[in-house]
C-alpha cells in the first residue's frame, strides 16, 4: 500500500507518475490492489461521500488502490451541493472547491457562509427560523465551522453547535477527535466531552467482535494506545486527558443515536452523566 499512497500523492498534485514508479504501481495493482477491489465487486472506480466527514485516512487508503472517493458538502437550504472534490482537483480531508455559481466564506466566528442563486428564500411561514439562518446580502449560515485555504479548498471542522469551549476558553471540535478514535477497529463509538470543563475527556465503546478473546486489561491497554496516538497529533488543549470505556454501545433504541448513527450528544450526556462526572472527579 506504500506504493499506492505515493501514487495518490502524485495524483493529488496533478502530476503524472514517473515511468519507473508507474511500472511498480502496475505490478502492485496486479498482485495486491485487484484482490482488494474484487471484494468490492471488482468494478468500483468512484464513490461519493457526504452527510458526515470522511476520514482523510480512509480517502487516502481507497485512493491508494485506485478507488477514488470524492467528498462533497451542501445543505437542504441551498438545494444542491455547495462544494465537492473533483477527480482532477482533490485534497483529502477537505470537501473540495466551491461549485460554479457558489460563493463560500467564513464569518468572524469561523462559521461557513454560502451564497448562491440556489439558496432558499426561507422556511414556510416561519420568519424567525428564516432570520436565524439567512444573513444579509443573501448569505446562508451553514451551521458548520471550518476554514478555506489559499487554494480554495474547504475544510469542515465541526458543527457550530457542537464545538466545545473549555474552562480555559479554548475551542475544541469533538467530531474530529471522535472520528480519529473510531478509525481504530476496536472502537465502535466515542463521545468527546469538555464544554466548560478544565480538560477534554471521552466516553468510548468497544466493538465486541474485535474485542473477542481479549481480557479487560488487554482492552484497556489497547485503548490507552489508541488515545495516545490520537493525542500525539493534537495541541495540548485538544488532547483527551481521561476516558472511560462504557459497558455498551450508544443505541437508537435508547434515543442516543439517530437512525444514521449520528450521536445525540445531549441525550448521551444525560444517560451517562455519572460516568462523565467521574472523569472530572479529583
Amino acid at each position: 500500500l506504500g506504493i499506492g499512497r505515493r501514487a495518490s500523492v502524485f495524483r493529488q498534485r496533478g502530476e503524472a507518475l514517473p515511468p519507473l514508479f508507474a511500472l511498480r504501481h502496475r505490478l502492485a495493482d496486479r498482485l495486491v490492489y485487484r484482490k482488494i477491489k474484487s471484494r468490492l465487486g471488482g468494478r468500483l472506480r468512484l464513490g461519493v461521500s457526504g452527510g458526515a466527514p470522511l476520514a482523510k485516512e480512509i480517502g487516502e487508503l481507497f485512493h491508494a488502490i485506485d478507488v477514488l472517493i470524492i467528498e462533497g458538502w451542501g445543505l437542504t437550504e441551498c438545494t444542491t451541493a455547495a462544494s465537492v472534490n473533483r477527480p482532477n482537483r482533490l485534497r483529502f480531508g477537505t470537501v473540495g472547491l466551491a461549485l460554479p455559481g457558489f460563493e463560500v466564506r467564513t464569518a468572524e466566528d469561523g462559521e461557513l457562509l454560502i451564497r448562491s442563486p440556489t439558496v432558499f428564500a426561507g422556511y414556510y411561514k416561519d420568519a424567525d427560523a428564516t432570520s436565524e439562518v439567512l444573513a444579509g446580502d443573501g448569505w446562508l449560515r451553514s451551521g458548520d465551522v471550518g476554514s478555506i485555504d489559499a487554494d480554495g479548498f474547504i475544510t469542515i471542522t465541526d458543527r457550530k453547535k457542537d464545538i466545545l469551549v473549555t474552562a480555559g476558553g479554548k475551542n475544541v471540535a469533538p467530531q474530529n477527535l471522535e472520528n480519529a478514535l473510531k478509525t481504530a477497529p476496536l472502537v465502535s463509538q466515542a463521545l468527546v466531552v469538555g464544554d466548560r470543563r478544565p480538560y477534554v475527556a471521552a466516553l468510548i465503546t468497544i466493538d465486541p467482535t474485535v474485542a473477542e478473546g481479549l481480557s479487560g486489561g488487554q482492552i484497556q491497554a489497547r485503548v490507552d494506545a489508541i488515545v495516545d496516538g490520537v493525542n500525539a497529533e493534537r495541541s495540548r488543549f485538544e488532547q483527551i486527558k481521561r476516558f472511560t470505556i462504557l459497558p455498551r454501545d450508544f443505541t437508537a433504541e435508547d434515543g442516543e443515536v439517530t437512525p444514521t448513527l449520528k450521536l445525540k450528544r445531549r441525550v448521551c450526556a444525560e444517560h451517562f452523566a455519572a460516568e462523565i462526572e467521574a472523569l472530572y472527579a479529583s
